[in-house]
């Protein structure tokens, strides 16, 4: 028997430990949070500055140290997202329903990634290159944290214009954000070498990529969509039962999508939509969901519990009084006055506009788009850059959490909807614990 004085934990135990409380809170906490003011990010933030802080813990997490793990890891809770998100629209695909989301795509997000570019230029002093990284970083709305503005699970009918339209910008917008990403890196690179970029990037990066991504993403949805739902009935993978057949399909579309070199973000999203669009009824629609939202709830508290320690070990220190004015124009006059342009004519009122401006919520996808940026933009510094957009994701954690539940219970309220109906799904909890 050890010592007791001389005692220490075992590495391997304490980390099944954690795991296991870990599981337990992704679990819970939505719950306990439901009619509160905060919200689940909130919670893991906090976490994870208070574990990091300890001075057992040896571990600095901060994603220059660590960036191909940063990319890979946001990566991987991006891609899961995108396939729950597709997997809840019960809208079904059309040119003319989904004028919101051409809307926001098309107007409010080139519009915020030119006036985010021209903050870094103008504001923040960085040349157009970085500048525009750091736009195309932070424009989109992030599929992962905005889970408690979008639409509930398959077949619940909780597909308000509001929560549809968010949920299927931050579908497609991730996608669509990486032209820029790649102009950004063509820059860089033309800056260096002067040599030519821009038919390259419009035909490869542009035209090239998105289409094959959107191709690529139909036809694996409608391949899964048969294997799942309309070959011989002793063989069909929804007799299964096993909703792990959704975590299958967003890793053969983005993995074959990018082993062509395209763009597996909005391949995922496209997959996700033809396999909802292949049997809409099916009950096996909601198991495959289900499977994806707990995946996707475990790897962000993952992400979020390593944020809020790289906040405590120095995330924030390269941060300039004009980054934190920028910051808070970004959030607070950028994404509100670009989403009012986008929805200009749109037949909603005020208040859902404005509740459509506001939740641009910033988050794990801004983390990927960085640190792939970073990592293959040479000469590039990354410190301040990490500052910047880690400040104005925890400022809209910290902002769209405390804001959220408040606001989506008085739209609801306003138009004729019992927040507080089994049908809703408390924030942040779309899953087996949603079920009633």
């Amino acid at each position: 028997m050890p010592d007791a004085l001389s005692w220490s934990p075992d590495p391997y135990i304490l980390a099944l430990t954690g795991l296991g409380f870990l599981i337990a809170l992704v679990a819970w906490l939505p719950l306990a949070l439901k009619r509160l003011p905060l919200s689940l990010p909130i919670v893991c933030i906090a976490l994870g500055a208070v574990i990091f802080a300890t001075p057992q813990m040896t571990l600095r997490p901060l994603p220059l140290t660590y960036p191909q793990i940063t990319e890979r890891l946001s990566e991987f809770v991006v891609i899961i997202a995108l396939m729950g998100a597709g997997l809840k629209i019960d809208r079904p695909f059309d040119i003319r329903r989904w004028t919101i989301t051409w809307r926001l795509l098309a107007v409010t997000m080139p519009l915020g990634i030119l006036a985010i570019t021209a903050l870094g230029m103008g504001l923040l002093g960085l040349p157009l290159a970085v500048a525009l990284l750091l736009g195309a970083s932070l424009a989109p709305t992030d599929p992962v944290l905005a889970s408690d503005v979008q639409v509930g699970p398959p077949k619940t009918g909780d597909e308000d214009e509001v929560r549809f339209g968010l949920t299927s910008e931050a579908g497609l917008n991730d996608g669509l954000a990486f032209p820029f990403v790649h102009l950004a890196i063509a820059l860089a690179a033309a800056s260096a070498t002067g040599e030519p970029w821009f038919f390259e990037w419009l035909t490869l990066n542009v035209i090239w990529e998105i289409g094959a991504g959107v191709g690529f993403g139909w036809l694996i949805g409608r391949i899964f969509g048969w294997l799942t739902f309309r070959v011989p009935a002793d063989t069909k993978l929804a007799a299964t039962g096993d909703g792990l057949i959704a975590l299958a399909a967003t890793f053969v579309s983005y993995g074959l999508t990018e082993l062509i070199h395209c763009y597996g973000f909005l391949a995922v999203f496209i997959t996700a939509l033809t396999l909802r669009h292949s049997h809409r009824d099916h009950e096996f629609q909601r198991e495959m969901h289900d499977v994806t939202e707990q995946i996707e709830r475990l790897a962000m508290m993952v992400v979020l519990l390593l944020f809020g320690g790289s906040l405590v070990d120095g995330l924030l220190m390269a941060i300039q009084w004009a980054d934190v004015i920028a910051a808070v124009i970004i959030l607070l006059i950028v994404r509100p006055l670009t989403g009012l342009i986008g929805l200009i004519g749109f037949p909603a009122d005020a208040r859902e506009k404005l509740t459509l401006a506001f939740f641009g919520i910033r988050g794990v996808g801004s983390f990927y788009y960085l640190a792939y940026g970073l990592n293959h933009m040479e000469g590039v510094a990354g410190e301040r850059l990490w500052a910047v957009v880690g400040l104005v994701v925890l400022l809209s954690i910290l902002l769209h959490g405390l804001t959220v539940t408040p606001v989506m219970r008085h739209l609801d309220r306003a138009e004729g909807r019992d927040p507080d109906a089994p049908s809703v799904p408390p924030p942040g909890l779309q899953g087996p614990g949603a079920k009633t």
